[in-house]
């Protein structure tokens, strides 16, 4: 393990990348100009890309200065349908989730879970997090409540993790036990899940967690900037995995004659998730970064291949081209792409009432595109409906007990990311 480790020094000092996309012969293009055209993630080559087909952090700060130059509001403006205030910041979190008391767990992408206390601002550690390999693009990474915490207080985290084969993402669950110093610890861990196989790369985690109506779980498992194994299914890499609370594969999955791995899977042919949310009606939507271009908006069916890397809306990084989804029809077509990127990161489908115009809204925030995104549903059908310029790379997405918007800054490249709320504006 030790050797590995040491070859990620390097890896680890990669630069960050802009966001994907795609131009959408099939689906909706959003037609709301994005400042980047690069990936928004801090990646290394993939086979068969070069450092310079990846893009570097020059060309991405030389987007976000260009961007910087076009007429933007400012936040917390009258020209937001919002005001927006900073309420505090962590080194470089990655997801967050509200406990039933209205503190807040947000992860670290080092390794640490911190308890946010609105009332006393004050910010706890929780003790008993597993080792954590933190890399490029991951770390500690979601963190999210069981669907019965208030009788369980189970919450489930995911994370990478190494061994001799290289770097994967787990799913561990574990009870969570506070003090009344404003601290806590994770008691009873255990790893429920994880990626098959390891690899040497350090990104396209993927790592999102969510729970359905059902309490079944799921985690989008991304394709580890290998291509192929999205539609290998001896792997559960480019993959979404519906699974039980415990980790146990459930009835009903689509592959469950297939063999172990294949067992877990729900669908496949995804590149790279970092959002995915339930809508009223119980379909599950997923975003997911393209490759050059072709963000993606997913509606998320039992069995669908999404195609990738086989069709996509975007090209490689060397600029080879990738046949668009409406020359392979037996693959499903995102719902909505974004040309130029995104960078979508978190997702909610908000249910609140503080903002009731938006009931029913998606919201995904864009790293590159410094932007929060809002998706508007008709059925199975989705549009991107507006655009609100937040001039920060929005990592994450998540609605607060009084029906509060909250965002997380992604804080990979100056180590400290803002906490944001949003609420209406005073009439």
């Amino acid at each position: 393990m030790v050797p590995f480790r040491h070859s990620l020094i390097f890896l680890a000092t990669l630069g960050l990348l802009a966001g994907c996309d795609n131009s959408a012969d099939s689906g909706n293009q959003a037609s709301t100009p994005a400042p980047a055209t690069t990936e928004a993630e801090a990646i290394a080559p993939g086979p068969g890309e070069s450092t310079a087909d990846v893009g570097s952090d020059a060309e991405e700060a030389a987007a976000e200065q260009a961007a910087a130059g076009q007429p933007t509001a400012d936040p917390g403006t009258d020209a937001l349908p919002f005001s927006v205030s900073e309420v505090t910041r962590f080194d470089s979190p990655w997801a967050m989730t509200f406990l039933p008391d209205g503190r807040l767990l947000v992860t670290e992408m080092a390794g640490t879970l911190r308890l946010y206390d609105l009332d006393a601002d004050s910010i706890g550690t929780i003790s008993g997090v597993p080792d954590v390999e933190h890399v490029a693009q991951g770390g500690l990474g979601d963190v999210v409540l069981h669907p019965e915490f208030d009788s369980n207080q189970m919450l489930y985290i995911s994370f990478v993790e190494a061994d001799d084969d290289g770097l994967g993402a787990a799913v561990a669950r574990a009870r969570l036990a506070l003090d009344e110093n404003g601290d806590g610890a994770l008691e009873d861990l255990e790893v429920i899940w994880r990626q098959s196989p390891k690899k040497s790369g350090d990104g396209h985690f993927g790592y999102r967690i969510a729970f359905d109506n059902d309490g079944l779980l799921w985690i989008s498992s991304s394709e580890r900037k290998e291509f192929d194994p999205a539609q290998d299914m001896n792997t559960n890499l480019g993959k979404i995995v519906r699974l039980n609370d415990d980790g146990s594969v459930p009835e009903g999955n689509p592959f469950a004659d297939q063999g172990e791995i294949a067992a877990q899977v729900w669908s496949l042919g995804h590149r790279n998730i970092l959002g995915m949310a339930f809508d009223g009606d119980g379909k599950l939507w997923a975003h997911e970064m393209g490759p050059k271009d072709g963000d993606e908006l997913n509606l998320i069916e039992k069995g669908a291949n999404y195609g990738y890397p086989l069709v996509s809306n975007g090209n490689h990084y060397d600029d080879k081209p990738i046949p668009d989804h409406d020359t392979r029809p037996e693959f499903n077509a995102p719902v909505v792409t974004w040309t130029p990127v995104i960078s979508p990161a978190g997702f909610i489908i908000y249910d609140g009432e503080l903002f009731p115009n938006w009931q029913g809204s998606g919201f995904i925030g864009g790293m590159s595109s410094l932007s929060l995104v809002r998706v508007a549903f008709d059925g199975d059908d989705a549009r991107e409906a507006e655009r609100f310029d937040m001039q920060k790379r929005i990592r994450e997405v998540e609605q607060g007990p009084d029906g509060a918007i909250w965002l997380l800054e992604d804080g990979t490249r100056e180590g400290k990311g803002a906490l944001l709320k949003l609420t209406p504006q005073e009439q």
